[in-house]
């Protein structure tokens, strides 16, 4: 059909870099980063992660056309701070945090998993227990 293949999403083009930087002319401190064969998912939590850091001045995104799987990424930056320097920074940090939750969900996991084991082993044993309550039958025996 018209629809492009799946691989299409995910594979850089031969001669195509994954992040390329344009530095902008007009304004100081400022470049745009075009970033392939990613979406609004990474260009918006990127943007965010940039705008928490008080060296970046300005940090928007866009995605030239929703066919096209990529998207562009303006930074400005104080003086003495380079936008690819922060875009950097953002990223490590974005890593981190993506690890930090990965963490917090997998010891989640492991607790739930725990109880749930716990819950059960205990519900085995208080049914035992009935199981034995039920079967014990009371009998008057003089000595």
């Amino acid at each position: 059909m018209n629809a492009p293949d799946r691989f299409e999403l995910f594979v850089i083009p031969e001669g195509r870099k994954k992040v390329e930087m344009e530095v902008d002319t007009k304004i100081p401190n400022a470049a745009t980063f075009a970033i392939e064969r990613e979406d609004h998912t990474l260009g918006n939590i990127l943007r965010g992660q940039l705008l928490k850091d008080p060296r970046v001045l300005f940090a928007g995104y866009k995605v030239p056309h929703p066919l096209e799987h990529n998207f562009l990424i303006k930074v400005q930056t104080v003086p003495g701070t380079s936008p690819g320097k922060a875009l950097k920074d953002a990223t490590s940090e974005l890593i981190s945090e993506v690890n930090a939750l990965k963490n917090k969900f997998d010891m989640e996991v492991i607790r739930h998993r725990t109880f749930e084991d716990a819950k059960a082993s205990q519900s085995g044993y208080d049914d035992s227990m009935n199981n034995m309550d039920s079967h014990h039958t009371v009998m008057d025996v003089d000595f």
